[in-house]
């Protein structure tokens, strides 16, 4: 209903309320004069029956009139409540609703109820909906993307590296990872494939062998011999990289692992190799080297999201979109899923609730403080004034019918 229907309406009952009035004014009137004129008894039941109701009804018009307006314009006091009394109407009404509304007793029935993942789920398994979000997202990403100053950004991704560098003990991380290399035993894939590749190089290459027997031997030695000798060592060669690749408990592969572990231990506890370094990371890790770093990340992770974001049907895109659909699955069909979500929900809107609520109080209070005591005065009147007019209606029937009764009691007694 619109102001001006109920400003329509509210006049229509004080219309009627006051018509009543005037009705019972002029019935009395009536009924005075005509008792000069006529001795029926009767006139004076009815005459007492009017003063009464007339007496009620400007009771009751002034109770309801004081509420909102000074009757008359006569500034009585404790009239005009409403603009008088604003302040502390808006502390009450807060103070009611936190203690009658927003007690824990009264919002946890209704906390219990919220089941947000059977609505969220339902939306998103629609394709259209999953379409509009993945795009809104990049929207709000592309909006934040673009206003985004590159320098501020480049600046905080300096001084993290900074922090980041400054920690960061490099002989630490390759002593750990070579001690997990060896523990996991993945050094020996790598010892396998060497040994592989060093049997290999020593057949394919078995003329670089009899060149360098020839070169180094005597050159009485007949050649034949200096060939045998060749065909010897790269058989020989050949053989043992052989056992090395094929023995997983060889002596040579336990004797790499031993000297890998001794390197890890060394290059974690000696001081030479952390000063070795920190002096890498300072030649290679300066103040303008990392700023150069930063701004080159930065600047090419922006033009591939601002790229990604703006396509419709970009890589980054169709990944999110699929994820989302994924999701929508999953919470639709996952009971499990759900209640956690609901449960997470529930908990969290009950937490923020109990304790934000004195500033759904002060927010009521400042409200309701903050308007004007005579546009507050005409909101209520509008909403109650309507029916505040019954009270002036029944204080007229009820204090016609109480005169009524009064006067007959006296009138038997006398």
């Amino acid at each position: 209903m619109t102001d001006s229907e109920k400003k329509r309406q509210l006049f229509l009952y004080k219309s009627f309320a006051t018509g009543l009035f005037v009705l019972m004014a002029a019935l009395f009137v009536t009924m005075t004069l005509l008792q000069k004129q006529h001795s029926s008894h009767w006139l004076g039941y009815i005459r007492a029956f009017a003063e009464a109701a007339m007496v009620g009804a400007l009771a009751d018009w002034f109770a309801v009139t004081a509420l909102f307006n000074y009757p008359l314009g006569l500034k009585i006091p404790h009239t005009n409540l409403i603009v008088n009394s604003k302040e502390k109407i808006g502390d009450n009404l807060g103070n009611f609703v936190v203690e009658n509304f927003l007690s824990p007793e009264t919002i946890r029935p209704y906390i219990q109820k919220l089941k947000v993942s059977n609505i969220a789920a339902e939306w998103l398994n629609v394709e259209k909906n999953q379409h509009n979000l993945v795009n809104e997202v990049s929207i709000i990403l592309l909006n934040i993307l673009n206003k985004l100053e590159d320098e501020t950004v480049i600046n905080f991704i300096r001084r993290k590296a900074k922090e980041m560098v400054g920690d960061f003990k490099i002989q630490k991380l390759i002593g750990n990872g070579l001690e997990y290399l060896i523990e996991k035993n993945d050094h020996q894939k790598l010892i396998t494939a060497l040994s592989s590749q060093i049997k290999n190089y020593v057949l394919q290459h078995q003329n670089l062998v009899k060149e360098r027997v020839k070169k180094e031997s005597f050159s009485l030695i007949p050649k034949f011999v200096d060939d045998a000798l060749a065909n010897k060592i790269t058989s020989g060669l050949s053989d043992y990289f052989r056992e090395v690749e094929e023995n997983e408990n060889h002596p040579l592969r336990q004797e790499i692992t031993r000297k890998i572990l001794d390197f890890s231990i060394d290059i974690q506890e000696n001081e030479k190799w952390e000063e070795d370094f920190k002096d890498i990371k300072s030649s290679f890790l300066d103040e303008e080297k990392i700023k150069i770093y930063a701004k080159d990340v930065w600047l090419n992770i922006k033009q591939n999201l601002l790229t990604e974001l703006s396509q419709n049907d970009s890589a980054l895109k169709n990944y999110v979109g699929k994820n989302v659909q994924e999701f929508a699955l999953n919470l639709k069909s996952d009971a499990a899923l759900q209640q956690k979500i609901d449960g997470w929900i529930r908990l969290t809107a009950y937490k923020y609730i109990l304790k934000n609520t004195h500033q759904f109080g002060e927010l009521i209070s400042s409200t309701v403080g903050n308007w004007q005591g005579k546009e507050l005065s005409e909101k209520l009147e509008l909403e109650v004034g309507k029916d505040l007019q019954f009270i002036r209606l029944n204080g007229t029937l009820v204090g016609g019918l109480v005169g009524l009764i009064i006067y007959t009691i006296a009138h038997f007694l006398t």
